[in-house]
């Protein structure tokens, strides 16, 4: 097999399985995966290569099949799929037994990044036929302030993913245990109120030394705690601390703050408003609900080891036994706006399709299962991973290809007046790998408009002529080039017509329809579509431009979110 044939063969292939569009840089490295040796002569091939794709890509998804079945069988074989690995076992885990929890801030909406502790969870307790746990972690009203709207947000997003929690726990709604726990863990002498400036803390926290709070009686903290409680303290001149170990090598273990004041009159919660002066930091509230909750095992990320050193000196106090933590390394997201600060100067929605929140991700087009399938894949490694939204888009693709319509849409509408001697009817499928998704009929009669794109109309000038998916061959009678206008006058209607004139197989929408189409990193354009795209909603591949979102119509015009390719 020559070179051309093998540069034919792989852009037929990566076309056909890409949606009729086959790209550059996977071809060549297909060419040089099968011939290695050409990799010493790839700059020379490559123009060659160029030449093939841009044929291949004129062809439609069937002439694209045809081709395959013909020449190259084999590259339609489908391969073995793997045996996926399932995820490894919990230590210590018990069938029956096993307690998992996710623990999102609902200071904003979910993001990708939470995805992967809340399906590793929530897929643990599964396989142990045991509990998963959703509890809200919202008790810094000050600084990461919960947002009204992002728990019920959270509870949509996880059931869209199909995670269904055996309880649920609002942390803002737990605050007389923690008070309770606060005074039982200050009469054993496990914590106090401290005073000091910080400045004057971070001193004695430095030099390894207790300040002059640290040995005073459970009974002078529990009087001091009773006025904060009142209100005779302000923001900043009063914190409770856990008694550590004054020698740790982490400064910032050493003593940690357990309580701090929040003036609830300049910082209301969304759910309990004015009601708490005091509130409970991450570790002290969090290692408490791991505790009365029953978890067994927390997933998490790596940088929360330093959170286990400071729990563990809240349980040593108690007398209570630490769960399991695994910690997994971070999750790098390229191509994504994943930052939460950054999405809240951006201004936008948590449902806006350039974030990779779930909800932003929902509306663009992504499947759930795509999204399970990326976080099981990466699973509890503990080396760092990373997700691209190639990656996630490749996933996707599998999951959607067989549910999408194809659509026939062109972005640069040029008019085509159709000559002929009899009306027209085109049969087209749905899908042409997915019979029972059936078909549209469209009829042409002499003198009718339809639309083509400019791009096709350019070569089929140089050509002289044309084939309209499943409705005939045309040549050019006539072309406008200021008026983007053009007389199409039917030769005949047989494909094998085509094939010996070398015609361009080109979509085309009749009855020209106004389509929206938003690419989320580009912007948006306007085209036409066909009529019957109308009536469909959600997923949707646009033949030779991608996969889209289907919103709906507004004003007369078809919405739609550009996914991938």
């Amino acid at each position: 097999m020559d070179v051309r044939e093998i540069a034919l063969k792989h852009a037929l292939k990566n076309a056909y399985t890409h949606g009729g569009k086959a790209q550059l840089k996977a071809v060549i490295t297909a060419i040089l995966a099968e011939n290695p040796d050409l990799r010493k002569n790839v700059k020379s091939i490559i123009p060659m290569v160029k030449e093939v794709i841009e044929e291949v890509n004129k062809m439609s998804l069937e002439e694209q099949e045809r081709i395959l079945n013909e020449k190259f069988p084999e590259a339609l074989e489908q391969p073995k799929k793997e045996v996926k690995k399932g995820l490894p076992p919990l230590p210590g885990a018990e069938k029956g037994k096993v307690v998992t929890r996710f623990a999102p801030n609902p200071d904003f909406y979910m993001t990708l990044g939470n995805a992967r502790p809340a399906i590793l969870s929530y897929e643990y307790a599964k396989m142990y036929d045991g509990k998963f746990i959703l509890r809200f972690e919202d008790t810094d009203p000050r600084t990461k302030r919960p947002l009204p709207d992002a728990y019920q947000a959270i509870l949509e997003d996880l059931e869209w993913l199909g995670i269904k929690p055996n309880e649920i726990y609002y942390q803002s709604l737990r605050m007389p245990i923690y008070y309770d726990l606060l005074k039982k863990l200050i009469e054993k002498g496990g914590a106090y109120v401290c005073t000091c400036p910080p400045e004057e803390w971070r001193k004695y926290r430095d030099a390894k030394k207790p300040c002059p709070h640290r040995n005073s009686s459970p009974e002078e903290n529990l009087e001091l705690l009773d006025k904060i409680m009142n209100g005779e303290f302000g923001e900043g001149e009063a914190v409770v601390r856990v008694k550590t170990d004054l020698n740790h090598p982490d400064p910032s273990v050493r003593d940690w703050v357990a309580f701090r004041i929040i003036d609830p009159n300049k910082h209301p919660h969304p759910l309990v408003g004015d009601k708490y002066w005091l509130w409970p930091t991450y570790n002290f509230a969090a290692g408490v609900d791991d505790y009365l909750m029953g978890v067994t095992h927390i997933l998490r990320a790596r940088e929360h080891r330093q959170n286990e050193i400071k729990q563990s000196f809240l349980y040593k106090h108690f007398g209570w036994e630490m769960p399991k933590a695994i910690h997994f390394g971070r999750l790098k997201l390229e191509g994504f706006i994943l930052s939460k600060s950054k999405m809240r100067e951006m201004g936008v929605r948590g449902d806006d399709p350039r974030l990779a929140t779930i909800r932003g991700l929902r509306n663009r087009g992504f499947a759930p299962e795509a999204i399970r399938e990326v976080m099981l894949d990466v699973g509890v490694k503990s080396s760092d991973a990373s997700i691209s939204f190639v990656n996630l888009a490749a996933i996707n693709r599998k999951v959607i290809d067989p549910k999408s319509p194809r659509i026939m849409f062109v972005e640069n509408p040029v008019e085509a007046v159709i000559e002929a001697d009899e009306e027209l009817e085109a049969e087209i499928p749905w899908h042409p790998k997915v019979p029972e998704m059936g078909s549209r009929k469209y009829k042409v009669k002499p003198g009718d408009i339809i639309y083509l794109d400019k791009n096709d109309v350019v070569r089929a000038v140089k050509k002289g002529g044309l084939r309209l998916m499943e409705l005939a061959n045309f040549e050019i009678k006539e072309f406008d080039i200021k008026e983007m206008r053009l007389k199409l006058k039917m030769v005949s209607k047989d494909v094998e017509d085509a094939r010996k004139r070398k015609l361009d197989i080109v979509q085309w929408v009749p009855e020209g329809r106004k389509a929206i189409l938003w690419r989320p990193n580009e912007g948006f354009s306007l085209g036409m579509v066909e009529p019957l795209a109308f009536e469909k909603r959600g997923w949707a591949q646009l033949i030779r431009v991608g996969f889209v979102n289907i919103q709906g119509v507004e004003d007369g015009t078809l919405k739609m979110i550009y996914l991938h390719d």
